[in-house]
């Protein structure tokens, strides 16, 4: 058997282009830090079993970006929206003045992310996965208010 890595790219991109597409921004650079931001932070704060349940169902590619440097020891637990929308900022980086505008627009990308993620998890896997959230975080993600 052999490996096909164009399709695993493929994948990948589709995912990205996806993204692009909620984000309604082409840039893929934009997109991609976006998404590692969102999946660095989501990792810490969803359960071990949760993400790898999770990301079971993702592309190969973007598999690879949920668990680049993860340290599952490193669980923690958000508290509040601002708190887990400042994670989010801070995992950016330098970028995250030429990504970000506002916490509003913070939320507007973790939302574009996991939008793009239901396109390939279950709905029941997304559910359970952001069931571990607090319920305030639950209810913003989903929300379209802020």
């Amino acid at each position: 058997m052999t490996l096909d890595f164009d399709k695993y790219a493929f994948k990948g991109n589709e995912f990205l282009h996806y993204l692009e597409s909620a984000l309604e921004n082409e840039d893929r650079g934009h997109a991609a830090r976006i998404l590692r931001a969102t999946f660095r932070v989501l990792r810490n704060h969803l359960t071990v079993e949760e993400s790898l349940q999770m990301i079971a169902q993702l592309p190969l590619a973007i598999k690879a970006v949920y668990v680049d440097g993860w340290s599952p020891a490193k669980h923690k637990r958000v508290t509040t929206v601002d708190d887990f929308l400042t994670e989010v900022w801070n995992e950016a980086g330098n970028s995250a003045w030429r990504d970000f505008d506002s916490k509003g627009e913070i939320l507007e990308c973790v939302r574009a992310v996991i939008q793009t993620m239901q396109v390939y998890v279950s709905p029941e896997e997304m559910e359970q996965a952001l069931g571990t959230l607090p319920s305030k975080l639950q209810q913003i993600l989903e929300s379209s208010e802020w």
